[in-house]
């Protein structure tokens, strides 16, 4: 994925996808009844655990999505890398990866980044073509992610443009989590005094696997992005928080 910090939003974009949800499973049955496209309605029908769930019984998924560039009105998913995954384990054998054509143009900077060429979309499917595949990895799942604004925003987009109707799911984001511990408020005595802040810590996917001991990946590849976020996000789990630990502390 790019980095989140450059995701330029239109006008009302903060509005096209949810905040906070407290209550998830009551959500998806509002949505289930409203969907008039099967394919969502299906998607919505599966449910989601509730926020009680201890952490160790919640089916997760892994998701990452590259991009034609961070300008939400202009550009658009290129590609989708999904991997399920518990506490226990990742699983790897049910991996999906989908390169798309999308409605954009590439740019030469994402080009440069993702490595995906105009001769491979021009060979590839729509979001359309393949969204029953999408939906059916994503069904029943929280879908762990990192950094969230990029995957709602996006695919929110993408499947409004095709079926008249965005998409909402819930999702743990592993750089929020990180955030929670290197992104601390300034004490006040700091700012009274007028002391210099320290360096932020960075919490970039890169960066965060690093301060785990997790191994470098290529970066910029969906399916490898995803693979990195389960990890890393397995390690979090295990070094601050626990199975026991319930879902609404972590989702959003």
């Amino acid at each position: 994925m790019f980095h989140a910090g450059l995701l330029k939003h239109p006008p009302g974009a903060a509005e096209s996808v949810p905040g906070d949800r407290d209550d998830w499973p009551e959500r998806f049955r509002v949505l289930a009844a409203s969907a008039t496209d099967a394919r969502l309605r299906a998607y919505y029908h599966a449910g989601v655990p509730d926020g009680h769930t201890p952490l160790a019984q919640v089916p997760l998924l892994a998701l990452d999505v590259e991009t034609t560039g961070l300008d939400l009105a202009r550009d658009e998913v290129v590609s989708i890398g999904t991997v399920p995954l518990g506490l226990d384990r990742i699983r790897a054998s049910e991996a999906r990866h989908w390169v798309l054509r999308p409605r954009a143009p590439l740019g030469a900077e994402a080009v440069a980044l993702h490595h995906i060429t105009d001769q491979q979309v021009r060979r590839a499917p729509d979001l359309d073509d393949v969204l029953d595949e999408v939906l059916a990895q994503m069904a029943g799942r929280v879908l762990v992610v990192h950094c969230r604004d990029i995957e709602r925003l996006f695919l929110d987009k993408a499947v409004r443009q095709r079926l008249g109707q965005g998409i909402e799911f819930a999702v743990i984001d592993t750089m929020e989590l990180e955030a929670r511990l290197h992104r601390r408020p300034v004490p006040w005595w700091r700012r009274w005094w007028g002391r210099p802040q320290e360096t932020p810590v960075s919490i970039r996917l890169s960066p965060s696997r690093q301060r785990y001991g997790l191994p470098r990946y290529r970066l910029h590849h969906a399916l490898t992005d995803a693979l990195a976020t389960a990890e890393l996000f397995q390690a979090q789990v295990a070094h601050r928080f626990s199975p026991q630990t319930p879902l609404s502390a972590l989702w959003h």
